[in-house]
This record gives structure tokens, C-alpha cells and sequence, in this order.
């Protein structure tokens, strides 16, 4: 079932659903069931599964040269949604970039998660790897994530990179996209994102998931200024509790946002990591209550492999 066919058929009741990480190269995927085990007694409609893309790392040959080899650390991406769908009976929804990928490349990607039974993905651009300071495009490949959206809406049109192929299969893909309620770090301004973000949903994307923000206000200013600007699709806010006192220089630093100053003073007079944990549960619950409130149909948590502190906030609101 598609994203937007879950919130229809919710008929107003809030829904709980969460993000994970593939497991490093080497693992296998039982860490992942074990992260998502303690999580299906809220009935999550569907899980996302992040992508990551290639890193370079430099290895020093024998005569003292460097070697640039290209390495993936978390692959499996589109595996870990087949067994998620295979394993709970959930949707597993694949993150698809434009970094490292030609529209070749995607095309095919795409084609291989209508095989297997996928019809939601989130369109994003992606980083820049971490050897380079700005994002840089594959040759052949899309500079834009309202680029890589246009290219699925495409395949569920039946317009395939081949002009020449005949009777072309339609897909049938939920497009979800990245929005930024403090803006996105390159943005020059929230109104110039929000007009880029429109052109997103212009060129096919059905929702909006958002990156997370530690003060609902800015979600909701947010959301007041895409429907000023005309987008009506769902916005969905994306939530994630602070856990360690490093995570007050990292998640700003990481993600261009601000913590307010409650939470900021409540981390750092904290004893230990244990105590933060507990405030940003407890933070989050404060969120996620006020969420529900104001009616907002999809709860999403970033939990970055780790269920216990979701568990606990979930709880107490699903």
C-alpha cells in the first residue's frame, strides 16, 4: 500500500513509523530485525530504509603512493526492504539518491523494486562524499532531487531512458521527499527551499517527510508556509531524541538546526549520557503529544538502529 493510502485509510488516527539504518558490511541483517522487533507491537505501516553511497579511502602502496579505492560500509539497502516486506508484512520504503548513481543506474534500480513488490520510495538528492566539500553529480546522472523525481514519475508514466522500447509496463511508485523546516544547510533562505521543494511535488512527489527540528513551532511555521505557497500534499514530521551530550555540537553542526535553550541547559547539567537519554525521551514525548494534537497524521522516528529510547517514547503516544 502506498504511503498516502496508509494516511487516508488511518481515517485521522495517527501513525507511528520510524527510519534504519543498513548494518555495516559484514553484519547480516538479524541486527536489523533485532531493532525493528521491539518496535511492530505499534504497528508501523511502513519502515524506511536509508541508502548510503560510496566513500573513497586511500591506502598507501608499497613504494609510498596512494591507492584511491572506493568503498560502500552500509549496502544492502533494497535487500533489507525486500526481507522487511517478506519478514513483518510492512512496506519498506528504499531511499533513492542522486549521488553515485546514473539515470541508467536508477532506471534499473527502480525496475528492480517494482519486481519485488515496492511501490514507495523517497527521492534524494544525497550528500556530497566525504572527500569532497560540495555534492558533485555522476556524469550521467541527476544534480537535483526534483530531477530524480521527475525520472520516476516518468516510469509510472511507462517513459522509459529507451525512447524505442515498445509497450513499455507502468510503475506504480509513492514518491516521497526531504523538507527542511529550519531549511536545507545550502538554502539561502527558507522561502527559496520551499519554492524548490514545490517544484518537487510539481514534478510528481506525493508527501513530504522532514528532517528533524527539536522545536514544534518551526514544524509548524513550516507547514503554514507550504500551504501558503500552494503544496497540499502530506508533510510529515521526522523526530529524533537526543541521546548523548555530544549530540549537542554534532546534530547542529551535522544537520544545520537549533536546539532550544531548555533542552540545551537540561543536557548539559545532565551527570551522564544515561540521564540524557532520558531527557531526550522525554522531550521527544513532550513533541510527539503536541504532534497528535494539532493532528498531524504520520509520526516518524529517526532511530538510527536503536529501539529502546523509540520504544519508550512510543509507548506513551501510540
Amino acid at each position: 500500500m502506498k504511503v498516502t493510502e496508509h494516511i487516508e485509510k488511518a481515517n485521522g488516527k495517527p501513525l507511528f513509523s520510524f527510519e534504519i539504518l543498513p548494518p555495516l558490511k559484514g553484519q547480516n541483517i538479524q541486527s536489523i530485525y533485532d531493532s525493528i522487533d521491539p518496535l511492530m507491537e505499534f504497528n508501523p505501516p511502513f519502515i524506511d530504509v536509508t541508502y548510503h553511497r560510496e566513500e573513497y579511502e586511500f591506502k598507501e602502496l608499497p613504494n609510498g603512493l596512494l591507492q584511491k579505492k572506493i568503498v560502500k560500509k552500509r549496502p544492502g539497502t533494497v535487500g533489507i526492504c525486500a526481507g522487511i516486506q517478506n519478514k513483518y508484512n510492512v512496506d519498506a520504503i528504499p531511499h533513492i539518491l542522486c549521488g553515485g548513481f546514473t539515470k541508467e543506474d536508477t532506471e534499473n534500480l527502480l525496475i528492480d523494486l517494482d519486481f519485488l513488490g515496492i511501490n514507495n520510495v523517497v527521492a534524494l538528492r544525497g550528500d556530497a562524499v566525504k572527500s569532497e566539500i560540495y555534492f558533485k553529480p555522476e556524469k550521467e546522472g541527476h544534480a537535483f532531487a526534483s530531477e530524480l523525481v521527475s525520472q520516476i514519475n516518468d516510469l509510472n508514466n511507462g517513459i522509459y531512458l529507451d525512447a524505442d522500447l515498445q509497450n513499455s509496463s507502468k510503475t506504480d511508485f509513492c514518491i516521497g521527499v526531504a523538507g527542511y523546516p529550519e531549511k536545507h544547510m545550502e538554502a539561502p533562505s527558507l522561502d527559496s527551499d520551499i519554492h524548490f521543494l514545490k517544484q518537487k511535488i510539481k514534478n510528481g512527489a506525493d508527501y513530504i517527510i522532514t528532517q528533524m527540528f527539536f522545536d514544534n513551532q518551526k514544524f509548524f511555521d513550516f507547514v503554514a508556509k507550504c500551504r501558503a505557497a500552494g503544496i497540499t500534499v502530506p508533510i510529515i514530521p521526522g523526530l529524533k531524541p537526543i541521546a548523548t551530550k555530544k549530540q549537542l555540537n554534532l546534530i547542529p553542526h551535522r544537520f544545520s538546526l537549533e536546539l532550544p535553550d531548555d533542552l540545551i541547559m537540561a543536557v548539559v547539567k545532565a551527570k551522564d549520557n544515561e540521564a540524557v537519554k532520558q531527557i531526550g525521551i522525554e522531550w521527544c514525548i513532550q513533541q510527539s503529544t503536541e504532534l497528535v494534537a494539532a493532528g498531524i497524521p504520520v509520526l516518524h522516528y529517526y532511530s538510527m538502529g536503536k529501539a529502546d529510547n523509540i520504544k519508550a517514547i512510543a509507548s506513551k503516544i501510540f
